[in-house]
């Protein structure tokens, strides 16, 4: 008797594909960072494209997309080791796509010095490029790879805080990049360590940014239809009473990107000026049109 496989919707399909292409698209930007900025200034943050760009130092033949086959392939196999194919998922995939898109990065624009003779600014796009690659993965549910095998194993086999290794781990490689490249690119990489994280976190709430509006107007029926029929949102609707005019109103609140509010915001202007609304923004929506669960 064979095995039947269940055919995924259309709905899955065009899903799966997405998520694919974001994946990917996030680690081309992390690779950009890592390729153009990051290894001709030997800005060593942490995680395997640090390791990588120390290993290249110390063994000049090996290039930092060379180093990065290696060390991921070292980590898959601890992984494999530790944990197994199945709890890992995307994370092989990432490993070896990071390391893929960083060799053709130097195949395609080989650097034997830093773009510009401007630091600090090669410095911020080391930052911002692949923070901006790994909010866009993080953001769909996958990972960048590399040291996160590490933290998975972390959090299956010891009782350590898996935030506190990681950063001794990422300080180890910043103390040694300071050591071989000297204390200004040192502080340079304790600063981009400090950095990461933070800018990753503000690329995610950008990227999921949402405006909850609520409005009280005179005119309900002819903002429920604009909602409904021409941006093509649902509302929930509230009954109320005004606590100064005790008044009979209506309160209409809905979750719209942020053209959409504009548009609102101007309807409502121009139909009942003196309508009061409330724009207040969100970065984490779940349910149906928008994030799912």
């Amino acid at each position: 008797m064979g095995i039947k496989f269940k055919k995924p919707s259309r709905a899955e399909a065009v899903y799966n594909i997405k998520f694919f292409l974001l994946l990917n698209l996030g680690l081309i930007f992390t690779a950009v960072g890592i390729s153009v900025f990051k290894t001709p200034n030997h800005l060593a943050f942490g995680g395997t494209s640090g390791i990588s760009i120390i290993l290249s130092t110390v063994f000049p033949k090996l290039d930092v997309g060379g180093a990065m086959w290696i060390v991921n392939a070292l980590l898959v196999v601890l992984g494999v080791i530790f944990l197994n194919i199945k709890s890992m998922g995307w994370t092989v995939y990432s490993s070896f796509a990071l390391s893929f898109y960083v060799t053709v990065c130097e195949k395609l624009f080989p650097l034997e010095k830093p773009l510009t003779d401007q630091r600090f600014l090669e410095f911020c796009f080391a930052v911002i490029l692949p923070a901006i690659g790994s909010a866009i993965v993080f953001n769909i549910g996958a990972s960048t790879g590399g040291t996160d095998i590490i933290a998975m194993i972390l959090n299956k086999h010891t009782s350590l805080e898996i935030g506190k290794s990681l950063l001794i781990s990422d300080l180890g490689i910043v103390l040694i990049a300071a050591y071989l490249y000297g204390a200004s690119t040192g502080l340079y990489c304790i600063l981009g360590m400090i950095l990461k994280c933070t800018v990753v976190d503000s690329a995610i709430e950008s990227l999921n940014l949402r405006k909850v509006c609520t409005v009280i107007s005179s005119e309900p029926e002819k903002v429920k239809q604009f909602i409904m029929e021409q941006l093509r949102r649902t509302a929930t609707e509230q009954e109320a009473h005004g606590a100064y005019s005790n008044n009979a109103e209506k309160v209409l609140m809905t979750v719209l990107t942020r053209r959409e509010a504009a548009l609102l915001r101007n309807f409502i202007r121009k139909e009942d000026p003196h309508a009061f609304i409330t724009i207040v923004n969100s970065s984490e929506i779940i349910g149906k049109g928008f994030r799912s669960i």
